[in-house]
């Protein structure tokens, strides 16, 4: 049998139908770039999201970036945010010209970790960006309490946590801005590079349009310069065909990673996801942590099996932070997992069968 890591096609099949439409309306209408349905998706994620503005971007990376410039922060600034993510969380905070700070992650929920925050922030601080990683929540009750009490900027990174929640509240509305991808791999995918803000901020919500659109909200009137950062009109046709299923869709993701941790939990040698007290996980991904992690990820190829690796090094020990002089006993939390941590295939399509045939061979190499 062969599992892939993340099947799109099987998605695209399933509601083909409203996706071909979808697509060639946008033709039809030659709404390429803003329009209607840019409008539209916009109105309805913000809707979705119970909150008063939805800015779409070209990209996840774009929406942090952006982020961080309608908020003033720049040259002689630090932004604090945690040391295991996708490096767009970081680059995004140098490209708007401040310096990225990072945190240790929580040793159970792999997001960071709020207890260590306070010890790295200075009188340079203007922002905290939490990662809901993996579609886990951040314990947002402490990381929002530390912003009020020092007066910060709070941005959530919730590129792989569409529609996550933490006592009740959707992630994305603690703060001043949640930022989104709709990557196609993602819980809510575009099928190209394609992302969002949402913010209950009228003034932010202004300046983010303004910024990410030349620096103007009329053509011809530009009030600053920005950058070309717009959401185009056939990613968002898609994205509101696939908004009408993202709940079915997590619900399964869910499911499926009730399964697997049922089906793999008691096994010595291998350590299954936690999910946060208080908090509605929507595993974009499944990671589990074992010592011999390469071995398991080799012997699962071989058997068919896709796998991932989320991330293989923490960010402040990639080359590009060199300059920051950071080390692995810096963040032992991060580091100590960075061999173990593997990614087993995590899919709304994932069959019961799917999923018995990965914990079977995990269980036979974590035997042998």
């Amino acid at each position: 049998m062969n599992v892939p890591f993340v099947d799109l096609k099987a998605q695209y099949l399933s509601i083909k139908s409203d996706i071909d439409g979808a697509i060639q309306s946008v033709i039809d209408d030659t709404a390429f770039i803003k329009g209607k349905y840019v409008e539209r998706f916009e109105e309805e994620y913000a809707e979705r999201y119970d909150v008063r503005h939805c800015v779409g971007l070209a990209s996840g990376t774009d929406a942090i970036y952006v982020s961080l410039k309608a908020l003033g922060v720049g040259e002689g600034d630090e932004v604090i945010t945690v040391a295991n993510s996708w490096i767009s969380t970081s680059e995004t905070i140098t490209q708007a010209g401040a310096k990225p700070v990072f945190v240790d992650i929580d040793a159970d929920h792999y997001t960071i970790d709020s207890a260590l925050i306070e010890k790295k922030i200075t009188s340079k601080t203007k922002a905290i960006i939490p990662v809901h990683l993996f579609g886990q929540p951040a314990d947002m009750r402490k990381i929002k309490h530390i912003c009020d009490r020092h007066n910060l900027h709070l941005i959530e990174d919730c590129a792989q946590a569409h529609f996550a929640e933490y006592s009740g509240q959707k992630v994305g509305t603690f703060g001043v801005a949640g930022t989104f991808s709709f990557f196609p791999g993602k819980n809510l995918g575009a099928y190209g590079d394609a992302g969002a803000i949402v913010s209950n901020d009228d003034g932010f919500a202004v300046k983010a349009r303004m910024y990410a659109n030349h620096g103007a909200l009329i053509k011809h009137k530009h009030e600053i310069e920005g950058i070309n950062s717009r959401l185009d009109g056939m990613q968002a046709a898609i994205l509101s065909v696939k908004l009408r299923h993202i709940a079915e869709w997590n619900r399964r993701r869910l499911q499926h990673a009730n399964m697997y941790s049922e089906l793999l939990g008691g096994v010595s040698g291998i350590a299954v996801p936690q999910v946060r007290e208080d908090a509605k996980h929507v595993f974009h991904l499944y990671v589990i942590r074992v010592p011999n992690r390469d071995a398991l990820q080799k012997h699962l190829a071989e058997k068919g099996i896709s796998t991932g690796v989320h991330y293989p090094t923490p960010l402040p020990l990639l080359p590009a932070y060199k300059y920051l002089n950071c080390q692995p006993s810096d963040f032992p939390i991060a580091s100590g997992y960075m061999d173990q941590i593997l990614s087993l295939p995590m899919f709304p399509e994932l069959t019961r069968e799917m999923i018995e045939y990965v914990v079977s061979e995990v269980k036979l190499f974590l035997n042998s």
